[in-house]
């Protein structure tokens, strides 16, 4: 066994060590391998590897990432992330995940990282790790993890039809592009951070509005949610699993109030009215990743599909 670098000329061989070992839950395509794995430019090159047998074939890789985009959001610089490590099944209980993971850690602490989170990164494929690979979650906990919360991703498979929430107090609608601006400034207002990024992101990939509900009042702009489908200019999380579907998916979420404007039923508001717009879209199926709010999703027919632990650890 030899450890080599993350390099892009591997990639045939890494979607299909992903797929061979995950694809009944999580099916890979190779441009979202690209966009997640190998564009993001949080990715640390010099702390992700790939492990190869003495055939010089891949049997496992870590892809691990540290803040690095140049525009300030205020993400934790401290903060480092370990988007996915995998081995092949048959070469398990061999150290190769432990090398892989230790050696990313070091070089990851060695920049300045001083907490490690497993998934939850820019452009994650989870939020933690799936709940029913039960032997992943105990291997992270011996290499010292602390699960610390269950996220949920949601789904509802559409079989009525929903109708534009009546409140006449407020106006929603999809998102102008010259109403970029207007989001932006309520984001950084309302939601400092993640939310921020992603929507820079998002017009950056030439995004024209299309993907975003928008809640106004008094003609201002108090609360948005995100709508995704295979339309979007680039694959969105809460369609990453669509293969495992026949019918055309979306996905609502991230979404937010203002927090002077909460307590008002807004939010649930706002998450009818993305549903209304999706299925106009002609949408069968809509999936909400990465929630803890199950109660209040449910409201709107949503149920669990996916159950994830987030784990941490300090580095320090």
């Amino acid at each position: 066994m030899k450890i080599i670098a993350w390099k892009r000329d591997r990639l045939k061989e890494l979607v299909e060590l992903w797929n061979k070992e995950l694809a009944v839950d999580f099916p890979m395509r190779e441009d979202l391998f690209v966009q997640n794995s190998f564009d993001d430019v949080n990715i640390s090159y010099g702390s992700s590897y790939i492990a190869v047998d003495d055939q010089d074939h891949v049997i496992g890789f870590v892809v691990a990432k540290r803040w690095q985009e140049e525009i300030d959001v205020k993400m934790d610089p401290k903060r480092g992330w370990i988007q996915v490590l995998l081995v092949d099944s048959a070469h398990r209980g061999k150290g190769i995940g432990t090398t892989l993971l230790e050696r990313a850690e070091a070089d990851l602490k060695g920049n300045g990282v001083e907490e490690m989170q497993l998934g939850g990164d820019p452009y994650h494929y989870f939020s933690g790790i799936p709940d029913h690979y039960t032997d992943a979650q105990k291997w992270a906990e011996k290499h010292g993890y602390i699960k610390r919360v269950d996220t949920y991703d949601l789904i509802n498979r559409l079989d009525k039809k929903y109708d534009l929430p009546a409140d006449n107090s407020v106006a929603f609608s999809i998102l102008k592009k010259e109403e970029e601006a207007d989001l932006i400034s309520f984001l950084e207002r309302c939601f400092p951070g993640r939310w921020v990024y992603e929507t820079m992101k998002y017009f950056e990939m030439n995004g024209n509005g299309r993907e975003f509900v928008i809640v106004k009042k008094k003609g201002q702009i108090i609360g948005f949610c995100r709508i995704n489908d295979s339309h979007s200019p680039f694959i969105a999380q809460n369609v990453y699993w669509s293969p495992l579907f026949e019918q055309e998916v979306g996905g609502i979420g991230p979404l937010g109030i203002d927090a002077n404007e909460q307590k008002q039923g807004y939010g649930l508001a706002i998450v009818q009215a993305a549903m209304v717009y999706l299925q106009q879209r002609s949408i069968e199926t809509i999936i909400i990743d990465w929630t803890i709010l199950v109660d209040f999703y449910k409201k709107l027919d949503f149920n669990p599909w996916k159950t994830y632990g987030v784990y941490l650890k300090d580095l320090k």
